[in-house]
């Protein structure tokens, strides 16, 4: 019988995001280290120095981890976002970088909708106004609006825009329009929206703006200040991505001014958000901003999904496989090293 030191090492960062599935059944073959969210440095650069796989959700995992680290044979992103791992860093030495990028695409997708639907609703402040007074009467303050007949603008058309696409045009008979650079007319109107070239040509058309791109270095404030102006006076952004896509004090700026007239924010680019002291603590005062704290992802369905297969990613590791790739992201797909890349048929 194996003693506890001779089992392979496996250090899962960001315990405070619950998977018992994972940590149970991981247990069972390997020693593992939990660490809580923002671990501090040197306890996880101690740790990941004897680690077989490293298993993260938003812990920065940069050159220096990933220097630190003597026998590592992968690092297991359980989530979708792989932009907090430096993944060049990864490849020079050798490592697999692999992520779980299929499990909440419709979850994200039904997480936008219902910020959007909410806020042409009004539901969150009605919903106040009948706990504190107990009833509302038909006031211009409470004035809701359709979706019906409105339009909505994707930023990005992939797995999650195409979901959300079909909720809102075939579901609500929403027109949708689609910014895609990466996909051709024919593939977006497939997706259940019409192409449209440049952002400064769709936004001012928009009624609502939903975000469903990816965070890199040249998407950094692709929603900037100049254009959150070309959209509609009054127009809402829904953003369930990354925070940094978005120039979010140019956005809490037009809020105030009231050139947006709202926002459903998932995602912030300094997580976590806090009441006070925080660049953006003055959502909170605002009626018409709906804030959720990086949560769309998170059903219990969505929640087996990522389960499974993280367990699957990291029982192909444990047995020295080359590990599957499903990731469409070419940082991903750059790799050359110990990994297998497979396709999903499309939905």
């Amino acid at each position: 019988r194996m003693s506890s030191t001779d089992l392979p090492k496996i250090v899962r960062t960001d315990k405070e995001l619950e998977v018992p599935l994972v940590d149970a059944e991981l247990r069972k073959v390997s020693r593992l280290v939990c660490l809580p969210d923002h671990a501090p440095r040197d306890v996880l650069l101690r740790e990941v120095r004897d680690a077989d796989i490293l298993l993260m959700c938003y812990e920065k995992i940069d050159r220096e981890v990933i220097s630190a680290a003597e026998r590592l044979r992968g690092i297991v992103k359980y989530g979708v976002g792989i932009d907090a791992i430096d993944i060049e860093a990864a490849k020079e030495k050798g490592i697999p970088v692999v992520n779980i990028p299929e499990y909440a695409e419709e979850t994200v997708a039904e997480g936008a909708f219902c910020l959007m639907i909410s806020l042409a609703k009004k539901l969150a402040p009605l919903h106040t106004e009948m706990r504190a007074s107990g009833w509302a009467w038909p006031t211009q303050k409470w004035m809701a609006g359709d979706l019906a007949g409105m339009t909505v603008g994707l930023v990005g058309c992939g797995r999650i825009g195409r979901s959300f696409a079909r909720m809102s045009g075939a579901g609500f008979r929403m027109k949708v329009l689609a910014y895609d650079p990466h996909l051709s007319a024919e593939t977006i109107r497939e997706r259940g929206a019409t192409k449209v070239e440049t952002l400064e040509e769709m936004l001012p058309q928009c009624n609502y703006v939903s975000i469903h791109c990816v965070l890199r270095p040249d998407t950094k404030h692709l929603i900037g200040e100049k254009e959150m102006r070309m959209m509609k006076r009054g127009a809402v952004l829904i953003n369930v991505s990354r925070g940094a896509l978005v120039d979010e004090l140019a956005l809490l700026k037009l809020l105030k001014e009231g050139h947006v007239g709202g926002a459903g924010l998932d995602v912030f680019s300094q997580e976590p958000l806090q009441l006070q002291n925080h660049p953006l603590s003055e959502l909170f005062q605002m009626d018409n901003v709906l804030l959720s704290p990086h949560l769309t992802f998170y059903t219990q369905q969505a929640m087996e999904r990522l389960e499974v297969e993280t367990i699957e990613r990291c029982t192909e590791l444990l047995d020295n496989k080359p590990v599957t790739v499903f990731s469409k992201d070419e940082r991903l797909c750059s790799q050359t090293t110990g990994v297998n890349f497979q396709t999903r048929s499309e939905i």
